[in-house]
C-alpha cells in the first residue's frame, strides 16, 4: 500500500495545507512544489531505503579499532538524501534551504522513516543545525550549521552519562576555559572537555566530513567545583575533527575518542556510542581535553538544549507513527492473501467449504482496525504538530502564541503516545501473521523490535508524564490546556450538528470534562508528591482524549470531502473513528480514576513488598 493518499488527505483535505502558500515566507510554493518533493522523497525512500531496511538490521555497525563501519548502502542513502536537498528544506533561501512549511518538510520525512527508520538519521543533525541558528553566533552558524545543512557535516546531541542517565543534573563531564584569551576565540568562547556520554546515536561513523557534538557540560565555580543542579550546565559544539574559522578542517583530530558501541535491540542501522571526551587519546596541540566552543551564555545550557530536545521529541513520536504504518500496512496485505479457516453461519463452520482469507475473521478485523485507528489517528496529530510549528513561526503574533503554548502542551503527548500505541499496533501486526510474524520471513518482528526503542528515546514516558502534569499544564496560569480545551469544544461543537457524529461529540465532551476534573483533583493537596505519583496515568488518559479530538475533527474533514463515496476515506476514517470510541476512549476512565483520587498503591509500596 502506498502512504501517499493518506498524507494527501490530511494535508490537503484537512490541514488545508495549501493555504500557507498565501504567506509572504511560502509564497514560491504551490501543491505542485508540494508534490513534487513528495515524489523525490518517495523514489528515493523506495529505492535506496527500503531494499535494505533488513540488510542494515542484520550487518551492525562494526568497529575495526580506528573507524566504524557500515554497510555501502547506508553511505549511498544519506549521500541520496543530503543531495534531495531535505536537510536544509525548510530553510531560508539565504542558508540554501527551500523555505518548504514545516508541515510539508515533516510529512515528506515520513517516507523515509517507513522505509528504513534506522537508515534515515539526519534527525539529530537538522536539530543539532536548527539549535545553532537560534542559539549560535553568526561564527557558529556559518561554520556548523550551514555545513550540517549541506550535508558535509553530521550532528549529535551528548546528554546522558553513565551514571546519570535522564538525571541531567547529575552530570559530571567538566568544561575549563581553554587558555587565557580563551573568550578571543572566533568561533565562540573555547573550553576544554572531559567527560564520558553513552547511548549517543550517530556518535561516531565515516558517513560524512566531520561530526558536530552538541555536548552539555558544567563549567566548575571558583572554588573548582562543579554547580549542583540543572543550573550549572551549559552547552558546547565540540567537532569531531577541528575546524578553522573557514569551514575547512585542519587536519587535526578533536580529544574525542569511541569507547564501544552499543548493539541494540532495534534501529541496528544506527550507530549507538559510548564517547570519552578529553581522555588524551587524540591530544590537541599536545594537551589532553577535548574542544568545545561555548553556545550561548555559561550556565544556559539546557535552556538552548531543549530547543533540540523538542524538535526530537516530535520527530521521535513520528517514526513510531511510521514503525507502526509499516506493520499495519505488511499485516494488511497478509490477511489479504492468507487463507485460513472458514466463517461462522448459522449452523456453524461448514468444513466443506472452501477456506475464506483471514481479513474476513472479525478478529483480525479487530486488529486491523485497531492499527488502523493508531497509526493514521498518530500521523494526523504528528502533521497537526507541524501545523503549528509553521503558526509559531509565521502567523500573526497573536496566533503564533497560541500554537506555542499548544506545542507547549502537545509535545509530551506526540512523543508518548505513538511510541506507546503505535508499538501495540505492531505487535497486533505480528499476532495477525500468526507464527510467521515471529520468524524474519516478515519483517513485522523488526518492526517491533524497531519501534520498542521509541519509548526510551528522548525521554521516557515518565519522564513525559511528569512534564505533561507538572509543567506543562499548568504553565501560565493553565493558559495551554485552556487553548487545547478551547479548540476541542469547536470540533465538538461542528461534530455536535451532524447525525453521524453527535453521539462520539457527546462523548468526547464528557472526557474533556473528565481531563479537566482529574487535572484539579490531582493538584488538589498542591503535593507534587501527591499529583504525580499516577503521572503516567493521566497522560494515557489525557492523549486517548487528544487522539480521540483528532479522530472526529479528521471525520468532519472525511464527510466533507465524500464527493466521491470513497470506501477509504469515508467508511475507513468513520470505521477507525468508531473503533476508536467504542474500543480506546473508554479506557479512560480507569487511568483518570488513580489520578483523581491520588491513589498511593504504588508510591507507597515498600521496597521489601516486592
Amino acid at each position: 500500500m502506498s502512504l501517499r493518499p493518506t498524507l494527501d488527505f490530511l494535508l490537503y483535505q484537512w490541514l488545508n495545507a495549501e493555504s500557507l502558500n498565501q504567506r509572504e515566507r511560502f509564497a514560491d510554493h504551490s501543491r505542485e512544489t508540494f508534490d513534487a518533493v513528495f515524489d523525490t522523497c518517495e523514489r528515493i525512500a523506495r529505492e535506496k531505503y527500503a531494499p535494505f531496511n533488513r540488510l542494515v538490521d542484520t550487518q551492525e555497525p562494526q568497529f575495526d579499532g580506528e573507524k566504524v563501519i557500515l554497510p555501502q548502502a547506508t553511505h549511498d542513502a544519506n549521500k541520496a538524501y543530503a543531495g534531495s536537498g531535505m536537510l536544509s528544506a525548510a530553510q531560508d533561501y539565504e542558508e540554501g534551504g527551500m523555505q518548504l512549511p514545516y508541515t510539508i518538510e515533516a510529512a515528506a520525512n515520513c517516507f523515509f522513516a517507513m522505509a528504513s527508520v534506522s537508515m534515515g538519521s539526519s534527525l539529530l543533525t537538522k536539530g543539532n543545525a536548527n539549535l545553532l541558528l537560534v542559539h549560535g553566533t553568526e561564527a557558529q552558524k556559518a561554520v556548523f550549521a550551514r555545513n550540517e545543512f549541506a550535508g558535509r557535516f553530521s550532528g549529535t546531541m551528548c546528554l546522558s552519562e553513565p551514571q546519570a542517565g535522564s538525571s541531567l543534573s547529575d552530570i559530571t563531564t567538566r568544561a575549563v576555559p581553554d587558555g587565557a584569551d580563551f573568550e578571543a576565540e572566533p568561533l565562540g568562547p573555547r573550553y576544554r572537555l572531559k567527560g564520558n556520554k553513552m547511548w549517543i546515536s550517530a556518535g561516531e561513523h565515516e558517513l560524512t566530513e566531520n561530526i558536530i557534538h552538541l555536548v552539555l557540560a558544567k563549567i566548575p565555580g571558583p572554588d573548582g567545583k562543579l554547580i549542583a543542579g540543572t543550573r550549572g550546565i551549559s552547552l558546547f559544539i565540540v567537532p569531531k575533527k577541528m575546524v578553522g574559522a573557514d569551514g575547512q578542517l585542519t587536519g587535526e583530530r578533536n580529544d574525542v575518542a569511541l569507547a564501544g558501541l552499543n548493539h541494540k535491540l532495534g534501529w541496528r542501522g544506527t550507530t549507538n556510542t559510548l564517547l570519552n571526551f578529553g581522555e588524551g587519546k587524540y591530544p590537541v596541540g599536545g594537551e589532553a581535553g577535548a574542544v568545545g566552543y561555548l553556545v550561548g551564555k555559561p550556565h544556559e545550557g539546557l535552556r538552548c538544549m531543549f530547543h533540540m530536545m523538542n524538535e526530537a521529541r516530535i520527530g521521535v513520536g513520528t517514526a513510531a507513527v511510521m514503525l507502526g504504518m509499516a506493520g499495519y500496512y505488511a499485516s494488511l496485505d497478509y490477511a489479504k492473501n492468507r487463507p485460513q479457516g472458514r466463517p461462522v453461519g448459522p449452523a456453524g463452520k461448514d468444513s466443506a467449504q472452501p477456506q475464506v482469507r483471514i481479513v474476513e475473521h472479525a478478529d483480525v478485523k479487530r486488529m486491523l482496525l485497531a492499527q488502523k485507528s493508531y497509526c493514521e489517528g498518530a500521523l494526523a496529530l504528528e502533521l497537526y504538530c507541524a501545523r503549528l510549528v509553521d503558526e509559531q513561526h509565521t502567523a500573526e503574533p497573536q496566533a503564533a502564541d497560541e500554537a506555542r503554548l499548544l506545542l507547549e502542551v502537545l509535545t509530551p503527548i506526540a512523543k508518548s503516545w505513538p511510541s506507546e500505541w503505535c508499538l501495540e499496533a505492531n505487535s497486533l501486526a505480528i499476532q495477525i501473521h500468526g507464527g510467521y510474524g515471529y520468524t524474519r520471513d516478515f519483517p513485522v518482528e523488526q518492526y517491533w523490535r524497531d519501534n520498542r526503542l521509541n519509548m526510551i528515546h528522548e525521554g521516557t514516558h515518565g519522564i513525559q508524564a511528569t512534564d505533561l502534569l507538572g509543567r506543562k499544564v499548568l504553565m501560565e496560569g493553565g493558559k495551554g490546556l485552556q487553548l487545547l480545551a478551547a479548540r476541542i469544544n469547536s470540533t465538538i461543537e461542528r461534530a455536535i450538528q451532524v447525525p453521524e457524529l453527535a453521539a462520539h461529540a457527546s462523548a468526547l465532551g464528557q472526557a474533556l470534562l473528565q481531563v479537566g476534573a482529574t487535572t484539579k483533583a490531582a493538584w488538589a493537596t498542591g503535593n507534587p508528591t501527591d499529583a504525580l505519583a499516577n503521572a503516567v496515568p493521566y497522560m494515557q488518559g489525557f492523549g486517548h482524549t487528544v487522539l480521540a479530538w483528532i479522530w472526529l475533527d479528521v471525520a468532519l474533514a472525511a464527510l466533507k470531502a465524500d464527493a466521491t463515496k470513497s470506501i477509504a476515506v469515508t467508511a475507513g476514517k468513520l470505521g477507525a473513528l468508531r473503533y476508536f470510541y467504542h474500543y480506546e476512549l473508554p479506557k479512560i476512565d480507569a487511568w483518570l480514576k488513580v489520578v483523581a483520587t491520588r491513589d498511593l498503591t504504588c508510591a507507597e509500596l515498600p521496597e521489601e513488598a516486592f
